[in-house]
């Protein structure tokens, strides 16, 4: 546990639960040499949402139902922005089901998050457009709207617009 905390940079918990068992350790270790920029995400996914769907079917790490070469590819798409954390549960959960790779899910499934600010632009205006109450108290000073907006933006983008981009771009258009 404390070469992880050393190594990684991993806090003593986390370190702790991956090394509980020596499968769940060298597992954790292949995925985050194959991310290494992401240590931190590499632990969270391997005790949070692969723990999860191991302990459901009552499978063991070594069971290999999701190598980690393949848990270190969705990883890969999250740290180069491909996909956005929420879309990686689902993403996720298709590799489960169907053992094809992130970018073969990310890819059939059309779930590449947009990251095209002229497309982000546009589902924000066409959002305005159809929201002038809500754009008018937003600007005489109703801050918590802006919460609104991003969740119509979102939903106009089937939940692929790049948060931190929506989010920078909304700043810049709301206040008119």
């Amino acid at each position: 546990a404390a070469r992880l905390v050393a190594q990684y940079g991993l806090p003593a918990y986390d370190a702790g639960v991956l090394t509980a068992s020596r499968e769940l350790a060298d597992y954790y270790e292949a995925v985050a040499r194959a991310v290494p920029s992401q240590p931190k995400l590499a632990a969270n996914w391997v005790m949070g949402d692969l723990s999860a769907a191991l302990n459901k079917e009552g499978l063991d790490i070594g069971a290999g139902r999701m190598p980690a070469e393949r848990l270190a590819g969705l990883l890969t798409r999250i740290a180069d922005e491909t996909i956005s954390g929420k879309i990686a549960k689902e993403v996720f959960e298709a590799m489960w089901a169907s053992g094809d790779s992130a970018d073969r899910v990310i890819e059939t499934k059309g779930l590449k998050q947009i990251t095209d600010s002229a497309a982000i632009e546009r589902a924000i205006e066409e959002v305005m457009a159809k929201s002038p109450a809500q754009l008018a108290e937003y600007r005489a000073g109703k801050d918590k709207l802006f919460g609104f907006f991003v969740g119509q933006v979102m939903k106009a983008t089937g939940g692929k617009a790049n948060p931190a981009q929506l989010n920078e771009l909304l700043k810049r258009k709301l206040p008119g």
